[in-house]
Order: structure tokens, then sequence, then C-alpha cells
């Protein structure tokens, strides 16, 4: 379940991408980063509540609410604005380091086990990623590296998304996240309101416009329900993997929005990510049957 709740989240994420993509520059990048979490909290809220999830957070939680927040909202910023200059499947191919921190973090930190076999295919993996990386550094020079500070981020918030997970409902999880992030981003717009700094003055949105913010925010908060419901079934060194899918579902968004098809070594790269992800997927099910008890004779 745990894994197939991660291909689900693999498969609508890019979704959100493409829309911010569209955006492009006519709003700020930060505006646009806190209507993503505005929209998650304005959908859950009233499911969380009449279903009965809501509680009221001490202030050990309400901290690691706030810090998973804040982490999101930088991480949402930096990537939306590295694609309004990189091709959508460069900058997830370049955010694409993250499964591979969060397989070595989860081991470290959580102490999941995580066998020789794994960490092999998270590297045959990531290897994969780096032959779609090279080209971008290349053309694009800095902006590349801002879906990196995405991936470190990313890999943290999973990491704490993880901990919290396994003691709350994932859409009392979810529900939160946008509230604080919504609490903590409102006042920096407001902040910044008319001073003219690109990134973070927020405009009047045109109807277009609010039409891809919609779209951004369902796609969002989507995939991150399937998220959270995912690392509530599932160690995260064993989900990190199967986060490689979101690569060829952002290729298939790239080339029919924005006419953008890999080259040669992009193919190959996306090859062994999806031959990696598949082993440890593979894997997984073979040692899930050996554990499993025998029938009673």
């Amino acid at each position: 379940m745990g894994i197939a709740l991660m291909v689900g989240f693999a498969l609508l994420a890019p979704g959100m991408d493409a829309f911010a993509k569209l955006i492009g520059d006519s709003v700020a990048v930060a505006q646009v980063a806190v209507t993503r979490f505005l929209m998650q909290a304005g959908l859950l809220l009233p499911l969380a509540a009449v279903m009965g999830w809501l509680h009221l957070p001490d202030r050990t939680e309400t901290c690691l609410h706030l810090v998973r927040a804040a982490i999101m909202l930088i991480a949402t910023a930096l990537f939306f604005q590295a694609l309004q200059v990189l091709p959508i499947a460069d900058a997830i191919a370049i955010f694409f380091v993250e499964p591979f921190i969060l397989t070595l973090l989860g081991g470290l930190i959580l102490r999941e086990p995580i066998g020789p076999r794994r960490y092999i295919a998270c590297a045959v993996g990531f290897a994969g990623a780096l032959l779609i990386i090279q080209p971008s550094f290349s053309t694009f020079g800095p902006v590349a590296m801002l879906p990196l500070g995405t991936a470190m981020l990313f890999a943290i918030y999973m990491i704490l998304t993880r901990r919290m997970a396994t003691r709350m409902h994932p859409i009392t999880l979810q529900t939160y996240t946008g509230l604080a992030a919504t609490a903590l981003g409102v006042p920096v717009l407001i902040w910044f309101n008319g001073s003219g700094i690109t990134a973070l003055d927020p405009v009047w949105p045109d109807m277009q416009t609010v039409a891809l913010l919609l779209g951004m925010g369902v796609c969002a908060t989507l995939s991150h329900i399937c998220l959270s419901f995912a690392l509530s079934y599932a160690p995260a060194s064993l989900l990190a993997p199967i986060q490689y899918l979101e690569i060829v579902s952002a290729t298939v968004l790239g080339l029919y929005l924005f006419g953008d098809f890999p080259d040669m070594l992009s193919l190959i790269g996306i090859a062994l990510i999806i031959a990696s992800g598949l082993f440890v997927f593979l894997r997984e099910r073979h040692l899930d049957l050996k554990r499993r008890p025998l029938p009673a004779p």
C-alpha cells in the first residue's frame, strides 16, 4: 500500500510543477508558493473537521508543524523559481538527488534497515539522474543549483513527516502543514507588498493565472495526501527510490505542454532510474513474502 501511494504521488506531483511553470513570472514566486499551501489548507480543513480528525496540537507538535511548513515554503519557492528557467524534466531530474539523500537519512536518523542491495539500487538510480543533471549545469549554470537546495530540504521534510505520520491521521498532518505554511507565508507577502522585489512582491492575478493557481493547489494537495499516507504505511528508505518514477511523468508532461523531449543521455538515465525503482519494489516484495508466517497445518 505504501508503494502504491508513493506511485500516486509520483504521478500527481509533476502536475503541480507544470502549473507553476505555466504561471511563470506573472505573479511573485513567493505568492505562488503561499497560494499552494493556502489551497491545501482550504481543501483539507473542512474535510478534517467533518470527519473529526482535528485536535489541539501541544507546543512541541506546533513547533514541528511550523518547522515542516517553513522547510516546505522555502523548498517550494526555490523549485518554482528554477522552473521559470529550467525545463520541467531537467528541474525534477536535478531534484532527484533527494531520494538518495533520504535513503541515507532514513538509515542514519530513523535507524531503518537498509540492505546493501537497496543501497546499490539507489546508487544506480542516482547515476541515472546524473546523466540528466549534467547538461543542465553546463547550459543554465547556477540556476541549476536551486533544485539541489529543494532536494536537501525535502529530504529533511520527509524525515519529519515520517516521524509525525505514524502519530496522526495523514489528512490532519497535511491540514496543519497547510495552515502553518499559510500563517508563515502571508505575513511575508504583506511585509514585501509594494517592495519591488520581484520574487516577494505580490500582485493581483488575472483570471487565467487564478485558474492555474487553483489547478496547482489541487494537484499539490492530492499528491501530498498520497505522500503522507505512504509514509504511514512504509519506511522512508523503501519509498525513496519509488520517487524516481516522478521523472517519467514529468518527462511526459514536459513533452506534451512545453515540447521538451529528452536526449539520448536523458533516456538512458530514465531507464536506469526505472530499473532501480523496480528492483527495490521486487526485492521488498520478496522479503515480505519470506517474513510472512507459514499457515497453520
